[in-house]
């Protein structure tokens, strides 16, 4: 059906498309994926595409995953919010292994660079509504101003995009002159950007890639990394506390939730302390396969109305790792984490500096983000870690 265009092309035109509309709009990157979907399931070739799927060990936990929430619909009472789970995870059955077989090496600079460039125009506007000279507009405020998605995703995918550009700064020796500036001024300004907008998660998370950024610089040199971050991140941190309004009152805030939960059960972070303690008198009950994919509300609201009624009805415990235990069990949790531990072994042995990093860097993020929400159900989210990791974990060699 297609044999008269270059699919490869097409392909990575909707790929560099997909990667600058990833941080700017659901819909626009929602036709692009049922686009490449479409295409590549149409395009025949299927067993090559099925051995290159099989053969990859990432590939296959993906699948597994998927398949665990799947099987666990058997189990469900909720039938419904069940299948509401499943449509979620769908990335990880069919999206990320697509992606990996039409991901290209030559491209992925393109990829990069396409994705940047939507970050830059995201903080462009930010920095607009921020100095009021624009209104705000879709969920931003002048206060928290991130206009194209929630701060819960923007401050986590900002945080990366921080990280790709100073590992080019600070690893790539072929920038010329005009590129190192720009590049330099660039993470200053999205350095910035962080810390006006009130995404609490992403800001930890700058942290770790600053700390991890640094000893990956200093590789060879672990007392002077260890050194850099006892003074790098503080005075960052305490710049941004004095500075930031913003900052400073969600400092605050997570402290006081933090050190007076039983006081402050409707905070942001006792809600998340109240939602775990709950949790886990369901996962006490069901250790090993959890209660079915669809029954975290169902089981949930039982054990809230019992322990805490002043707590709000919940579908959602703001914690991966917690959702995943309640719903699939410990089978389910060492399926997530199976993914993990094998993007992190193919990175570990990569020789190209930046595949490697970047390849120890985007799954670490992702499990310590896990610990404050869902990130793996979010659109913005789930598609920034199968969009980089698709590419970031390929052995190109070998495929």
């Amino acid at each position: 059906m297609f044999k008269t265009f270059n699919l490869n092309k097409v392909y990575q035109f909707l790929l560099v498309l997909l990667a600058f509309l990833l941080p700017l709009t659901v819909y626009g990157a929602n036709v692009i994926i049922v686009i490449i979907v479409l295409i590549w399931l149409l395009s025949g070739n299927y067993a090559s595409k099925l051995r290159k799927t099989i053969n990859n060990k990432i590939l296959l936990s993906s699948i597994v995953f998927f398949l665990l929430h799947a099987i666990g619909l058997l189990w469900t009472e909720d039938l419904s919010w069940g299948f509401h789970i499943v449509h979620k995870m769908w990335y990880f059955l069919l999206f990320f292994p697509i992606l990996f077989n039409i991901v290209q090496k030559i491209y992925i600079k393109y990829y990069i660079s396409s994705f940047l460039l939507a970050i830059s125009i995201t903080e462009v506007f930010s920095y607009l509504i921020w100095f009021q000279v624009i209104s705000p507009f879709g969920s931003a405020e002048v206060y928290n101003p991130t206009p194209f998605m929630s701060h819960i995703s923007y401050n986590p995918i900002l945080a990366f995009a921080i990280y790709i550009v100073y590992h080019e700064v600070l690893f790539n020796n072929k920038l010329t002159q005009l590129k190192f500036f720009l590049y330099s001024f660039f993470a200053v300004t999205m350095t910035i950007n962080m810390f006006i907008t009130g995404g609490r998660a992403g800001q930890v998370i700058y942290f770790v890639i600053l700390a991890t950024m640094i000893f990956q610089y200093f590789s060879a040199k672990k007392i002077k990394a260890l050194l850099t971050i006892c003074i790098l991140i503080p005075g960052i941190f305490m710049t941004a506390y004095q500075t930031s309004p913003q900052f400073n009152e969600r400092v605050d805030l997570a402290v006081k939730g933090a050190l007076n939960f039983s006081e402050n059960t409707q905070s942001s972070v006792g809600m998340r302390i109240s939602f775990a303690m709950n949790s886990w008198e369901i996962i006490k009950e069901n250790p090993i396969l959890g209660v079915g994919t669809g029954d975290y509300p169902l089981e949930y609201n039982k054990v809230n109305v019992r322990n805490t009624p002043e707590i709000p009805y919940s579908t959602n415990p703001h914690n991966m790792y917690t959702l995943v235990l309640v719903q699939l069990g410990i089978v389910g949790m060492l399926s997530m984490l199976s993914i993990f531990y094998y993007q992190i072994k193919a990175a570990w042995v990569n020789e190209n500096i930046f595949f490697r990093n970047a390849g120890i860097t985007l799954p670490l993020i992702f499990l310590i983000l896990m610990l404050s929400d869902s990130y793996l159900l979010g659109h913005y989210t789930s598609l920034l870690f199968v969009f980089f990791s698709s590419f970031l974990h390929k052995n190109f060699e070998k495929y």
